[in-house]
């Protein structure tokens, strides 16, 4: 988040997808407070500029996936003029598909490694800041690669080791 508060990139998403992302980690992590994750909602919606797609409902059944559950994602960057739709899920997102609407999908770890690559001065900048907010426990710029590498950021996070002295 804080590359986009960054302006690395113009973040989009809707409510439908914050409800998709809270839903998941209190599956995954059940000890998760609901409150806790609504006002990390919150929060992004507050931050990232004109994040908050709306108005995209009405296209969902014209459109068609191998996953008609996903179909509101593919909705909103069409209304939200996305360039990109970022998913680890790229099977029920087909390139054939998204490319009628000039949409390309990538998995976080590649999307990441090109806006490194883009501005890495500016992307090492917002990486510092999210390190310096990580104090109980502080992590080494190693330990915080690491946490990068371990949450499927893996080539994220071996670019990033040139930049260290940035971090």
């Amino acid at each position: 988040m804080q590359l986009a508060v960054a302006d690395m990139f113009r973040a989009k998403w809707t409510a439908d997808i914050h409800r998709e992302w809270i839903e998941a980690i209190l599956r995954k992590e059940p000890h998760r407070e609901r409150a806790k994750l609504e006002n990390t909602r919150d929060l992004m919606d507050s931050h990232v500029r004109d994040a908050l797609i709306t108005g995209y409902e009405e296209i969902i059944p014209s459109l068609n996936l191998p996953d008609p559950n996903d179909r509101h994602v593919l909705a909103a960057a069409i209304v939200g003029r996305c360039d990109v739709i970022v998913t680890e899920n790229l099977r029920d997102f087909p390139v054939t598909t998204l490319k009628r609407y000039r949409i390309e999908v990538q998995r976080p770890d590649q999307f990441l490694v090109n806006h490194l690559s883009l501005a890495p001065g500016k992307f090492c900048g917002a990486v510092r800041k999210v390190r310096a907010r990580l104090v109980t426990p502080p992590k080494t710029v190693e330990e915080y690669l690491a946490t990068l590498a371990k949450a499927g950021l893996v080539i994220t996070a071996a670019e990033l080791e040139q930049y260290s002295e940035l971090l």
